[in-house]
């Protein structure tokens, strides 16, 4: 995958341009993350905030769009490329200001660039 193309939606992933995602479930493929609070677009690397609950004690993860494999607008749901786990150990986010700091979106997009590839799961 391209690296520029962790930050664009998968053809295939069934993005509607304007479609608003916040409030839908985030699953990786072994579980759900938590729901999309909001989804942005700094410097050209449009991303999802998710909001994980108590699964990673009430934190916030960002998430670039080009790992979302399905968006299941009348379920709700949006599907990602990875694990849990792999979620879980990507670059802290801290501070909404980070959705803004060039520096902290490109260690995130080079963290979920260098996963291994994965093929959509069958629904």
């Amino acid at each position: 995958m391209p690296t520029n193309s962790i930050w664009s939606y998968p053809p295939q992933s069934g993005h509607v341009e304007g479609q608003d995602l916040t409030g839908c479930t985030v699953a990786a493929s072994d579980g759900t993350i938590g729901h999309v609070d909001r989804e942005a677009d700094h410097h050209g690397m449009r991303h999802l905030v998710v909001d994980t609950g108590v699964w990673i004690f009430g934190r916030s993860v960002l998430v670039p769009v080009g790992v979302v494999t399905d968006i299941d607008a009348g379920a709700g749901k949006v599907t990602v490329a990875c694990t849990r786990a792999e979620v879980k150990a990507a670059p802290r986010f801290r501070t909404d200001s980070e959705t803004m700091d060039r520096a902290y979106l490109t260690a995130v997009g080079d963290y979920y660039h260098g996963l291994p590839p994965r093929q959509a799961p069958v629904t």
